[in-house]
């Protein structure tokens, strides 16, 4: 049993995202919220609220028992980025980047088990 919920568009670069996701991934959904609450990054309470809606994705569509959901993957990909310009001496202009970033995250009752390729000799 999976369920999934995917925040768009929001105004967080990916790079600075991914800090915070890497110490939630494969954690219970119970640990996974402690993290995020209590942590200093502002890229935590997006990333808080996207998992909030995937356990309520899971309860109320899947009717899965929220004591035994993990976090199994979590993804922050790059969204398009706004272009701004910055102003600079003899007229000239520096761009300035503000990135966007689309945050997804599947939580399951089940470790999601990998496959290995073997190659074939």
């Amino acid at each position: 049993m999976q369920a999934t919920a995917i925040l768009r568009f929001t105004r967080l670069s990916p790079q600075k995202g991914r800090l915070i996701a890497d110490q939630i991934r494969g954690l219970s959904v119970e640990r996974a919220l402690e993290v995020l609450q209590y942590s200093k990054r502002r890229a935590a309470k997006p990333v808080k609220k996207t998992l909030e809606a995937a356990i309520a994705n899971a309860e109320h569509n899947e009717g899965a028992d929220v004591d035994e959901l993990k976090v199994q993957s979590i993804q922050i990909d790059g969204g398009p980025s706004l272009k701004r310009f910055h102003a600079r001496a003899k007229g000239r202009g520096a761009r300035i980047l503000k990135r966007t970033s689309h945050i997804t995250i599947t939580v399951g009752d089940k470790a999601v088990k990998k496959t290995v390729a073997k190659r074939a000799k």
